[in-house]
């Protein structure tokens, strides 16, 4: 069954994510424990998270 475009462009969505999330790991290595602390909070405070997103999509 071939996909919907929908369904398509929500793959490309995810795919920018990763690519933001690559970035973002490229970068951590010049951030000081400071910024890795605030970066840390900041992303775990987010909403939706991945997880959130992962289970609407594996719910029935």
């Amino acid at each position: 069954m071939p996909l919907s475009g929908e369904a398509i462009r929500l793959m490309n969505y995810i795919d920018d994510v990763a690519v933001t999330l690559r970035r973002i790991l490229a970068t951590v290595p010049t951030l000081s424990d400071e910024e890795r602390a605030r970066v840390s909070a900041h992303l775990k405070a987010a909403q939706p998270s991945a997880a959130d997103v992962l289970a609407a999509l594996e719910a029935r």
